[in-house]
């Protein structure tokens, strides 16, 4: 008996002319599967996989729904029907699962979607949503995916994951630690940056846990996705995409604007990634300490020449020696994380900026992940200091 017979029959069981409880269809998806039973043999077990299965077909996100309950699972691409790749410790596999139709993997977009107030079609068949646990959607339909539909996601895990689990993990040295705990406590500006999967939310968010819970917090994203916990006093802005006519849209830099006016003690902007960049700049410019940002590099360095043409995107008429001035005087540290060839997730990089000299931003590296060997498949090294804090007038200021 194939999945698309047992969908057939279930549905014409049901009475679609009105809106049918969740009991009622487990009842409904029991009944077919005995009268199946009579007709040829089922064992127990699979039964119950069927029913499970029937069941997230009709009511939740199809054969998505036991992937995303899959807790070892950290990242799923869909591509079209045929095919599913799954991440697991790093190493990428083929699921032997597939939707049944086009029409069906289109419903489960459109149910995504819908959920965090975005939309997708044919006309504008890109777009970036997430789940309720805050796990990143990309969806791209035909006719830009030849192959389509596309469905990449990026789990959340559904433990909160603390400083406490980095320094299990080895991603960070306590002794690195406990310095960035009393930078975010001192209000230093701290720009955190790594390539694709290094983990820059994850660390936001545990690094976001060292502010004072009395402090008023305002989060701006793109997607909501940061898991502040304990804050009374926080406000949480999303950007907001165009509607179907292209308007309506509210992008990160406005949302910027108004948290200037929200009283704010410290903003944080899950990503920066385009000309929003001079607006978070000018709010770390104007006496807005303690703000955090992530941003998409391989380096330090490299962010900082990211930063530079995302402000000259905005087409803004200034010329880059005062853009260099403006970044320098707005970011005091950058936590560059890396994803090893071991698939590990570390930070790499504590650097100060410390200034412009001869039109060049000056760089001090505090902290840098030195390499020791390999054990059993995994990297050793640690995060040895190198140099000090130059500039230590806000950790004198607030105490330290």
């Amino acid at each position: 008996m194939h999945m698309e017979e047992l969908h057939r029959r279930i549905m014409t069981e049901m009475d679609l002319s009105r809106e049918i409880e969740d009991e009622e269809l487990m009842d409904v998806i029991h009944q077919v599967l005995e009268e199946v039973s009579e007709e040829e043999y089922l064992p127990l077990q699979e039964k119950i996989n069927y029913g499970k299965e029937l069941f997230n077909a009709l009511r939740k996100l199809d054969i998505l729904q036991e992937l995303l309950e899959d807790e070892e699972i950290t990242e799923i691409m869909i591509n079209g029907t045929e095919h599913i790749f799954l991440e697991k410790d790093g190493q990428i596999l083929e699921s032997d699962k597939h939707f049944l139709s086009v029409a069906k993997l289109e419903d489960v977009i459109q149910q995504i979607v819908s959920d965090c107030n975005r939309f997708v079609n044919e006309s504008s068949p890109i777009v970036d949503a997430r789940l309720p646990d805050g796990s990143r959607v990309n969806a791209v339909l035909k006719p830009v995916a030849l192959n389509g539909p596309i469905v990449t996601i990026r789990k959340f895990p559904k433990e909160f994951i603390t400083m406490e689990k980095l320094l299990q993990w080895n991603s960070i040295s306590t002794e690195a630690a406990a310095f960035l705990e009393m930078l975010v406590c001192a209000k230093y500006n701290i720009f955190i940056s790594g390539g694709t999967g290094s983990g820059k939310t994850t660390f936001l968010n545990a690094l976001s846990h060292y502010i004072p819970k009395t402090e008023r917090i305002i989060t701006i994203e793109d997607n909501a996705e940061l898991q502040l916990t304990g804050v009374a006093n926080l406000v949480r802005l999303e950007a907001k995409n165009a509607n179907v006519e292209g308007e309506g849209a509210i992008p990160i830099q406005e949302l910027i604007k108004s948290a200037l006016r929200m009283r704010p003690d410290r903003i944080i902007v899950g990503e920066v990634r385009s000309q929003e960049a001079i607006d978070m700049l000018q709010a770390m410019n104007t006496g807005h300490d303690g703000s955090l940002s992530t941003g998409h590099a391989n380096s330090p360095k490299d962010m900082l020449s990211r930063l530079e043409t995302m402000v000259l995107m905005g087409k803004n008429e200034i010329p880059l020696p005062a853009i260099d001035r403006q970044i320098a005087s707005a970011i005091d540290i950058i936590v560059h994380l890396g994803r090893l060839r071991d698939r590990s997730r570390r930070v790499l990089q504590i650097t100060e900026v410390l200034g412009v000299k001869e039109d060049e931003i000056q760089l001090q590296t505090l902290y840098e992940f030195e390499e020791k060997g390999i054990k059993d498949g995994k990297i050793l090294g640690e995060l040895v200091k190198k140099n000090e804090l130059l500039a230590g007038e806000k950790l004198l200021a607030a105490g330290y």
